[in-house]
């Protein structure tokens, strides 16, 4: 693999990552409610779970998944149910605005669970396997080594990385504005019809 066929990739892949995903917005309703700390978990849950899908992917692994369909409709299904849980949370804490409350027993909440929030979210989102196994394949050649590949899938997996800490290192940044409750709501409202949104264009998909 050449530097240029690299550099070409790492481009692509810096432009997917930025954009807005149910990853990012794990990691946007995690930082609201248990600040820099609270994002840092559940992106490290969605980083781990990343790097599993594009170790699968990189070894071939991946590919046995999405062409067993009782499989993938399963991951599918269990995906778009939790992206629209997590949904109808930020939902209901902008319906009620209750933040003081609700903050004090949120920011309670364990390591664990944002981690796993972030790690699930993840791994029962089938679109990422997916987007691994028809990208990594044009950049690669019948040459190639497994090194190639885990060289990609990996740099996939820290280019989103890289963008989640950048957009929790905003939100700390702007954390006095945000906690507003007026913005609070809005931020609330858009995080969790996001969610359901995407979680509900994962369950439609043919």
């Amino acid at each position: 693999m050449t530097w240029s066929t690299y550099a070409g990739f790492a481009g692509m892949m810096a432009f997917l990552a930025m954009m807005p995903g149910p990853d990012t917005m794990v990691v946007l309703k995690n930082a609201l409610t248990g600040g820099a700390r609270g994002g840092g978990w559940a992106c490290a849950g969605i980083s781990v779970a990343n790097f599993l899908q594009g170790t699968a992917a990189a070894l071939g692994l991946g590919a046995v998944l999405t062409r067993s369909q009782p499989v993938f409709e399963t991951v599918k299904w269990l995906g778009a149910a939790y992206l629209v849980f997590l949904g109808i949370q930020a939902l209901r804490g902008a319906w009620r605005g209750d933040y003081a409350a609700l903050d004090v027993r949120k920011a309670r909440a364990s390591r664990g669970r944002r981690f796993r929030e972030g790690f699930l979210s993840n791994l029962t989102n089938p679109k990422v396997i997916v987007l691994y196994l028809s990208v990594l394949p044009q950049f690669l050649t019948p040459s190639s080594s497994v090194a190639d590949s885990l060289l990609l899938a990996y740099t996939v997996a820290a280019l989103g990385l890289v963008w989640q800490v950048l957009l929790l290192f905003f939100v700390h940044r702007v954390r006095d504005w945000l906690q507003r409750r007026r913005v609070r709501r809005v931020l609330d409202g858009a995080t969790g019809t996001a969610l359901v949104g995407f979680g509900a264009a994962l369950a439609l998909e043919g």
